[in-house]
């Protein structure tokens, strides 16, 4: 109903200088669908309140709702010519008038997590890209057809949306950075199996597809207004960093039916670990964090183990998030199970000792587009402090480092589509189907075996994935090998061919 609106948009965001990458062609919808948004839901809280008899009182002022600058109307439901700004005009009201009237919103809202600050917040970290009055004008135009009132109507926009998100995550920069493959996510959820009531929590959202794909879980089924209530307001928590994804996530919770989502837009790393209480933790932790980053040593003094990799720091403040027996899902890069370096190997020997780290699903190459590093899954819950052995290594407490560890034995599957995974051939559901069923009896195959902690060792605490199931591949010979051997071959068959030469001419 709404795809070739949203191609129309975009065909409109070509023609703008200020527009040049995919990102541009995101953020720029964002803002449109953002205030359209706005506009609808204001007018149907309005018309519940007459309905009920009351007031309502707008968050917009007349002047800056979408109904009054962006889409004016004659009573025939065209488009108010006379009213309608286009042009230079256009561009310096938005520039000059709305954009800083909606920024105003963040000192004037009552706190961070009403609809007044988001608004406020979204409108501080982005600008206006288009040049042309003539050029917004059109896009104006488009996006007032698009619709919020139904179920069906949000349903749609929000799938257009993911897929405006997952062309911006493979446009030429890390896919993971902005796109988690959404059939890897929906796996994840249906291991660690968030319920109503769990607070669920990501601290790197990105653009909040770990918190989207688990409303859409939640929502299944009956659900009393109560607990409906709870999931919208009081079950998904993230935090960003970057401006941009942090303005996606905001709208893509909205696309989804929340109306004033929890998103804070902060550096998650910039909080010291000592200062999180009991009043903080989560339930659940759902998150790919972004890997390979270099986090400056005032950041790294936050946390226990020191490193500048930007994964190991998140990893750490994820165990610590956690409540009690509180369960999590984490994708990080394969070589966290094996680099020998400090860092790494005290993260692991935390995990295992902290928390039973009971799953690792090994990602085939090309799982996130994009990206040029493998992945894996790690699948964990919190143990009770008496279940574990905090603080130094065990080895260095001369005890076994079997004793006392809340993780026992570790369950791997190594992920095998049987296909090479690309853009035209992307990872989906049914590629982890055997994952999710064998995880749940933790059940042996080809692609999974389970290896007992106290067969690790602990020095290395080596976690890395090898299969005991799958026959070991013929090593690759060296090519100057390959070169010597065809050279002898080359000079035998000349020496044949010489000999037999010779028989020929004494013939």
């Amino acid at each position: 109903m709404f795809e070739q609106t949203f191609k129309n948009i975009d065909d409109v965001l070509r023609k703008e200088a200020g527009c040049t990458t995919e990102l541009d062609y995101t953020e720029q919808t964002s803002w449109l669908l953002f205030l359209k948004y706005l506009d609808d839901l204001e007018e149907e809280r309005a018309m519940e309140a007459e309905l009920l008899g009351k007031s309502y009182e707008f968050i917009l002022e007349e002047p800056y709702r979408w109904s009054y600058w962006a889409a004016p109307k004659l009573p025939s439901g065209d488009i108010d010519r006379n009213h309608a700004l286009t042009g230079d005009d256009l561009i310096e009201y938005v520039n000059n008038v709305l954009f800083p009237h909606l920024q105003g919103f963040k000192q004037r809202a009552a706190s961070a997590d009403t609809i007044e600050y988001k608004i406020g917040e979204i409108f501080g970290e982005i600008k206006n890209k288009f040049q042309s009055g003539y050029g917004l004008r059109e896009a104006l135009e488009l996006v007032d057809e698009l619709k919020f009132q139904t179920q069906k109507e949000k349903h749609e926009l929000s799938h257009l949306y993911e897929t405006k998100i997952k062309n911006m995550g493979n446009a030429g920069r890390n896919g993971g950075e902005y796109y988690t493959p959404r059939p890897l996510i929906r796996a994840m959820i249906r291991v660690v199996k968030p319920k109503i009531g769990d607070r669920i929590y990501d601290g790197a959202c990105g653009s909040a597809g770990f918190l989207c794909e688990s409303y859409d879980y939640l929502r299944q089924g009956k659900l009393t207004t109560q607990q409906l209530r709870l999931l919208q307001t009081g079950t998904l928590f993230g935090k960003e960093k970057k401006s941009l994804a942090y303005v996606i996530a905001i709208m893509n919770l909205i696309l989804h039916g929340i109306d004033a989502p929890n998103i804070i837009h902060t550096n998650t790393l910039a909080e010291n670990l000592s200062d999180i209480q009991e009043k903080d933790r989560f339930d659940v932790v759902l998150a790919n964090p972004p890997f390979g980053g270099n986090e400056r040593k005032e950041v790294q003094q936050n946390f226990p183990v020191k490193t500048g990799e930007t994964a190991f720091l998140f990893l750490q403040h994820f165990i610590k998030i956690l409540k009690v027996g509180g369960r999590a899902g984490i994708v990080i890069k394969n070589t966290f199970l094996s680099n020998s370096d400090n860092a790494s190997r005290a993260l692991r020997q935390q995990l295992l000792s902290d928390c039973n780290l009971h799953t690792i699903l090994d990602c085939p190459g090309g799982t996130f587009i994009g990206a040029g590093v493998k992945t894996v899954v790690l699948f964990f819950e919190k143990g009770n402090p008496s279940d574990s052995l905090q603080g130094m290594p065990l080895f260095s407490q001369g005890k076994s480092h079997a004793e006392g560890m809340a993780t026992r034995k570790i369950w791997y599957y190594q992920l095998d589509p049987g296909r090479n995974l690309g853009k035209t051939n992307p990872l989906n559901d049914e590629d982890l189907q055997e994952f999710v069923e064998l995880q749940a009896t933790f059940a042996d195959s080809d692609k999974s075996w389970s290896v007992d902690v106290a067969d690790i060792d602990w020095e290395t605490c080596d976690l890395s994935v090898k299969n005991p199931n799958k026959a070991e591949e013929t090593a690759l010979r060296d090519p100057q090998e390959i070169l010597d051997e065809i050279a002898a071959l080359d000079a035998e068959s000349v020496e044949i061919l010489a000999g037999i030469g010779g028989m020929l001419m004494v013939d």
